[in-house]
């Protein structure tokens, strides 16, 4: 029903005002900009810089990140709205539709499998509120009646057999620790302790882990815990669309440990799973180019338009507008969108609005297997993620150093187009394989670079306000993200207007 909605809506012939519909909430509806004639222009000389301008930056942003769009989490109607959103500025803007049947959309199937509601857990006959006192790790179907082993110490595994028994005992934490000043310590930290002890438990047979939070994870169990609730998610088809365990875990809050600490509590629980298809989607437009051989290939570029929605309140404040993530590059494309249109390069750009980033790059995964291009089509990915935060003069590109450069002659042109224009000091330690943080696997380009496509990561890299309630659009340094976004411009214009198209390097090949 969504889907056909959105089909109608969007096919060129049939096209509806956005003024017509609650979305007028949001935005005021424009007409398009005037289009000038194109006049190609050398690869180092992009022509429509300075029509990237920081005032239309700031007012996309202040209404992507709103609080009227609830943090846009994937499978959820305000991911659909921001999508709409998008799609109406690409229109404004004169952009083409590039998605599935002749519409600025491509839709995608979620599955997303849930703890149902009806489940229950008690201790000692006592009911234990899932999701106030108790969390269950991922989702399980399973029944539970007995008696809990009370172990201390990871040491106490030797002294007895935990074949078929219930095991409870105290969080211990993870060895090795997350990396000291990483990104979400605390809720590393937690992840990482749930899955070490019930990696070592399952293995000594038990058939259900009960973890008592310790003074970290009890700390975080409001962000940690939200996670568990919300239940994975997966494209449809996928081994992580499904429960992979029978053992369920459950994290308990340490006000409710007294009965276990005795060794004699008996557990009673009927834990069950709900598992749903929600559609996410993909936002697809053009730029046709110039030449009319080049703008058969297409320069791509890459961004996410979701966030991770509503979570508990944290100093009044529950909705996550994820401002620099990722709302920063999705205004950025509709900015070079507009520069292109007004003038095209020899080639086309193609820019994707990917759905479902924070729930697994599952958007930017979607299309790499089903492209709505060609795929020998798309020459280059300019991917960006968090591009407005940080010191005023410095930026990351990662894909720029091995193992994780795919494409030397696409890095030269990037670093040149700074050097050029924007002339940011550039950071390049968080492609090293030691980096803790992992950042090259954790954005869109990931799935293209897979799939033998030249590709690079624009990014201003991590801040405190990171997947917090305070990642807000008032916290952006404006200026910044407009010279990163003529950074992006120009790079894609020097690809779009070199006649060698850039080149996969030779035996490239992830550490994993």
């Amino acid at each position: 029903m969504i889907h056909s909605y959105f089909s109608t809506l969007f096919k060129r012939r049939h096209f509806v005002s956005f003024c017509a519909l609650p979305l007028l909430a949001l935005a005021s509806c424009t007409r398009p900009a005037t289009v000038s004639e194109s006049t190609p222009a050398a690869p180092t000389n992009p022509p429509a810089l300075s029509s990237i301008k920081e005032e239309d930056l700031r007012r996309d942003l202040f209404i992507l990140a709103s609080d009227s769009l609830r943090g846009r989490r994937a499978g959820e109607s305000e991911e659909l709205r921001a999508a709409a959103w998008v799609a109406e500025r690409a229109r404004e803007a004169g952009l083409e539709p590039a998605g599935d049947d002749g519409t600025y959309f491509q839709f995608f199937p979620l599955r997303r499998v849930q703890v149902s509601s009806n489940s229950s857990f008690q201790i000692n006959g006592h009911n234990i509120p899932l999701w106030k006192d108790a969390w269950v790790t991922s989702p399980v179907e399973a029944n539970l009646d007995g008696p809990a082993v009370w172990l201390t110490t990871y040491a106490d595994t030797a002294k007895q057999s935990l074949k078929g028994k219930i095991v409870a005992m105290p969080l211990q934490a993870p060895n090795p620790l997350p990396a000291p000043g990483m990104s979400l310590w605390g809720y590393r930290y937690t992840l990482s302790a749930v899955r070490q002890a019930s990696t070592i438990l399952r293995r000594q047979g038990a058939t259900a882990v009960i973890l008592l939070t310790d003074a970290t994870s009890e700390q975080q169990i409001g962000f940690v815990g939200h996670g568990f609730e919300e239940g994975t998610y997966g494209l449809e088809g996928s081994a992580q669309a499904h429960p992979t365990s029978t053992v369920p875990v459950v994290l308990v809050r340490q006000s409710i440990a007294a009965p276990l600490r005795t060794g004699k509590a008996s557990i009673k629980a009927d834990l069950r799973y709900d598992s749903f298809i929600y559609p996410s989607i993909n936002v697809v437009a053009k730029a046709p180019g110039a030449d009319a051989s080049l703008k058969n290939e297409y320069v791509l570029f890459s961004g996410h338009h979701d966030h991770d929605g509503v979570a508990d309140q944290v100093q009044g404040d529950s909705i996550w507008n994820g401002a620099d993530d990722n709302g920063t590059v999705s205004v950025a494309m509709l900015a070079i969108g507009r520069a292109w249109k007004q003038n095209p390069g020899q080639r086309s750009a193609l820019f994707v609005w990917h759905g479902a980033e924070e729930r697994g790059l599952l958007g930017s995964r979607w299309y790499a297997e089903h492209p709505t291009v060609k795929k020998e089509s798309i020459v280059a990915v300019l991917n960006g993620d968090m591009i407005g935060r940080n010191a005023p003069d410095s930026a990351a590109l990662l894909g720029s150093t091995l193992p994780h450069r795919n494409s030397q002659a696409l890095v030269d042109m990037a670093l040149q187009a700074n050097q050029n224009f924007s002339k940011f000091s550039i950071d390049t330690s968080w492609d090293d394989v030691r980096h803790p943080e992992g950042w090259y696997f954790r954005s869109d380009h990931l799935p293209y670079a897979r799939a033998g496509i030249p590709a690079i990561f624009f990014t201003t890299l991590l801040h405190p306000d990171y997947h917090t309630a305070k990642d807000e659009a008032d916290r952006i340094d404006y200026r910044k993200l407009t010279r990163m976004t003529h950074w992006m411009y120009a790079t894609g214009w020097a690809i779009s207007n070199t006649p060698q198209r850039p080149t996969v390097d030779p035996n490239f090949k992830l550490e994993r």
